[in-house]
């Protein structure tokens, strides 16, 4: 059977000044650009500074990590396209680019999907090597084996290419409809605002110690780990009851207060708040106020729990009280409520159809490899992706 090699030259990138990071320029494709286990990253960074025309990448092209940040090898193998929406990239020294012998848009677009396969995953996983920073070599990328591109195969990955349009799209109005928020809140504050401690804003209710005993069926117990990388093979579940206010539903905010320290809108199905994670009930003002006040103020949450760090740092109750968070006066919240409710509830819509999405592209992803489909049986379940 063909292998890459026979389809691909790997063109590695170089260095960059950290200084110029950020600066206007191309996206810099560092390992920060790629999801782990493949895909784009949105919330990529700019590089002002040297640009080779070796290193860089239109819309449309393919790079790859051959590297891991960590031991965890989940970065490894990992590969990326830029979207029509970058218009170029600089590769760095931890990514590589790949340049097909012969161009050919139909082939390029089956390699991508070829490489977000759960058996390449496992390939990748199976030739790791080192241990404070796992790698894959070239020769084992290159060796990866490539099944004929079949009609079916064809039909697959159109249907991957469809669902990830649609993924994009929502997450682009994901990360743009809080900006805009926050820059309709930031206008009202330039021109008065009422600084109030950010305790007033909700009812921050700590969660309960709910993965001990727990029974491995009902509800999710919500952890960090699970807010920050949604849920996996270490998830907990169990069918405890808890009280109102440790139950969390679609819409509802979570703030986690010790070690990794974020503000997260919940969009996943009703589950249970463990431990080390507030629940944010508002006391009055609306969700999305309420929501984009406290992100305004995290960083500060940030620092006071590095600043107490020995093992996991956190903030105290009282932290919320002393941190002053700025609101447009009561008399304008109103009426702004009339215009950003909307954007909040399309925020939710948008989050929640990234989970659909996603899960029926990762149904799809092994029947890649396998060369046939079973449309009919998710015939209904397109039907909704693509309405």
């Amino acid at each position: 059977m063909p292998v890459l090699d026979d389809y691909v030259k790997l063109v590695r990138g170089k260095t960059y000044k950290g200084a110029l990071v950020g600066a206007p320029g191309p996206a810099l494709l560092g390992l920060g650009s790629i999801v782990p286990g493949g895909g784009f990253r949105g919330d990529f960074k700019t590089y002002g500074g040297e640009c080779p025309s070796e290193l860089m990448l239109e819309p449309g092209d393919l790079f790859v990590s051959l590297k891991g940040a960590t031991k965890d090898g989940e970065m490894i193998g990992s590969v990326a396209r830029l979207p029509q929406s970058v218009p170029s990239g600089r590769l760095t020294q931890d990514t590589v680019r790949l340049v097909f012998r012969e161009r050919d848009p139909a082939f390029e677009r089956y390699i991508y999907w070829l490489l977000r396969t759960p058996a390449y995953r496992s390939y990748c996983a199976g030739r790791a090597t080192g241990s404070a920073v796992v790698a894959l070599s070239r020769a084992d990328f290159l060796s990866y084996p490539v099944p004929p591109l079949t009609s079916v195969r064809e039909l697959i990955v159109g249907v991957l290419e469809r669902l990830e349009d649609k993924i994009e799209s929502n997450e682009r109005l994901i990360r743009l409809i809080p900006q805009l928020i926050r820059a309709k809140v930031n206008a009202l504050l330039e021109v008065e605002s009422e600084p109030v401690p950010a305790s007033s804003l909700a009812r921050f209710v700590n969660g309960g110690a709910y993965t001990k005993g727990a029974t491995g069926a009902g509800r999710m117990v919500v952890r960090i780990a699970d807010l920050n990388s949604g849920p996996g093979p270490s998830t907990v579940y169990t069918d405890l009851d808890v009280p109102e206010d440790k139950t969390v539903r679609p819409g509802d905010i979570l703030m986690s207060w010790s070690g990794s320290l974020g503000v997260y809108r919940w969009a996943r199905d009703e589950a249970i708040v463990n431990q080390h994670i507030f629940k944010v009930i508002p006391r009055g003002y609306p969700a999305w106020l309420v929501f984009d006040r406290v992100e305004a103020v995290i960083e500060i949450f940030q620092r006071i729990a590095k600043d107490k760090a020995t093992t996991m740092g956190h903030i105290q109750r009282g932290h919320l009280d002393s941190t002053l968070v700025d609101l447009p006066c009561s008399h304008v919240i109103g009426q702004l409520d009339e215009d950003l409710r909307p954007l909040w509830q399309r925020l939710l819509v948008a989050e929640q159809e990234v989970l659909k999405l996603v899960s029926l592209r990762d149904v799809l992803l092994p029947e890649l490899l396998s060369g046939h489909i079973r449309l009919a049986e998710s015939e209904r379940e397109l039907a909704e992706a693509f309405a």
